[in-house]
């Protein structure tokens, strides 16, 4: 079924979400600590989930059953530096030894994965102790004001926009899963009994959309078989040759202050030139032919476009004055 929607996969869910989507899985990546070596994304699709998580000194493995899909992520990737390792596998049966993975995260794709308490289960194998599950996934409606348009909204919409994509049966399931998912609290309690425990938890779009953050607590639940030794490769590469996650140099960190300089100088002189265009609106604004709310619209919108650039401004100089982000 994802291999007859991959085409539009992308185009469809960013007219799904109202164009959100990739906002949300920006949050699922920064809910992964950045010391975290090894990251498994698991159901990655088209891997639009795999550029948030890439790190210098990371290995990022991009898992799916889709073959379809992966063709899509490899199509898109730049495989240069430390780009992402695509694997297609079965996401009960990972092809990963016993707690070798820092991270796991999964958008949109664990309400596919039943039974849950299997797939849960399967990744504890693979998590290390205090390992971090980061799950985004649409959730069906909760009891509230914006219930029964989130319920229309998915058994009406949902469907409809699925007609635009090679296989419209694939959105009436979406629809089907999304309420055998569940508002929530189901998971939230499969977790639990997985060994997981749970350390933030948001929604989006009035709850449309849930973002969990579990780690996996110290003996939880590790009893699924362990894969053949003929078929399972150690994720741990980057801890055990003893490579770091940098500290922000080198010509990665050069770059990003190179351009956080020229926006500086940009917003300064904006912030100049809007400060000059008030000074001068101010000494002959009498002589100009305008109205008096057009006056006042014309002297807000200079001392607010001053001012919001001078902020910027100095938010910027404090940005370069201090550590180049990793990564």
């Amino acid at each position: 079924m994802f291999d007859e929607v991959s085409g539009r996969y992308d185009l469809l869910n960013g007219v799904l979400s109202l164009g959100q989507d990739r906002t949300w899985r920006a949050a699922l990546a920064r809910a992964v600590p950045e010391d975290a070596h090894t990251v498994l994304d698991l159901c990655t699709g088209s891997g639009v989930s795999l550029g948030g998580l890439r790190r210098p000194g990371r290995l990022v493995i991009g898992a799916d059953v889709s073959l379809g899909m992966l063709a899509v992520a490899a199509a898109r990737m730049e495989p240069t530096g430390w780009a992402p390792r695509l694997v297609c596998a079965d996401g009960f049966r990972l092809p990963l030894r016993d707690d070798s993975l820092d991270g796991v995260t999964i958008a949109f794709g664990i309400r596919n994965m039943r039974p849950l308490a299997d797939a849960l289960a399967e990744l504890a194998r693979v998590l290390r102790s205090g390992g971090t599950l980061a799950v985004l996934e649409a959730a069906a409606p909760a009891p509230g004001p914006f219930a029964p348009l989130h319920r229309l909204y998915l058994r009406r919409v949902v469907p409809l926009a699925g007609r635009i994509s090679r296989d419209a049966s694939a959105y009436a399931y979406l629809s089907r899963s999304i309420f055998a998912f569940g508002p929530g609290p189901e998971f939230e309690a499969a977790l639990e009994r997985a060994g997981f425990a749970r350390v933030a938890h948001r929604r989006f779009m009035f709850g449309a959309t849930h973002l969990w953050v579990a780690r996996l607590a110290p003996g939880g639940d590790q009893n699924v078989a362990p894969a053949e030794p003929g078929i399972v490769q150690n994720a741990r590469v980057a801890r055990r040759s003893g490579v770091n996650l940098p500290s922000g140099g080198g010509p990665a960190a050069a770059e990003w202050r190179a351009w956080t300089g020229v926006q500086l100088g940009l917003s300064i002189a904006l912030t100049a030139a809007l400060v000059w265009g008030l000074r001068a609106f101010i000494n002959s604004g009498p002589d100009l032919p305008l109205a008096d709310w057009q006056r006042r619209i014309a002297w807000w919108l200079l001392a607010g476009g001053a001012i919001g650039f001078a902020v910027r401004s100095v938010a910027l100089l404090t940005r370069l004055r201090g550590p180049a982000p990793r990564g």
